[in-house]
């Protein structure tokens, strides 16, 4: 099916390999050279982005971030709401990929709850043992 197995003699590794190193081109736009490439546009596959400009809200976050980025307001993106708006509303729509940040605030409060001192612990122990 799926798999093909090659069998390799001993004169095939000795044979040297004709396979040819090709040096990284700098202007190549898909290497990975950080959020903003040298001239000055936004990479997007930049792994600093963690895959929000593909997916079902790319296009959103994509008119977002780009609005933000290229905003000269004295508030930088105050000129971008309409954008952010349409972007949040997109991720509303798929919870499971986007997860809201509320959510992760609970789930961080509740942990540190569980996260109490031994002296905090036993404090309480003692307080509820004394009444």
């Amino acid at each position: 099916g799926k798999d093909r197995i090659i069998f390799a003699t001993k004169e095939d590794h000795e044979t040297p390999s004709s396979a040819e190193l090709v040096a990284d081109d700098p202007d190549d736009p898909y290497e990975e050279q950080g959020l903003i490439l040298p001239n000055g546009d936004i990479n997007w596959n930049c792994p600093c982005l963690g895959g929000m400009a593909s997916g079902p809200c790319g296009e959103q976050f994509k008119s977002a971030f780009s609005c933000f980025h290229y905003s000269t307001e004295e508030i930088k993106g105050s000129d971008c709401v309409d954008q952010f708006r349409a972007m949040q509303e997109c991720m509303q729509k798929y919870p499971d990929l986007y997860p809201q940040e509320d959510e992760n605030e609970e789930n961080e409060k509740s942990s540190k709850d569980l996260e109490a001192t031994p002296t905090e612990a036993s404090a309480a122990k003692e307080e509820k043992g004394s009444s």
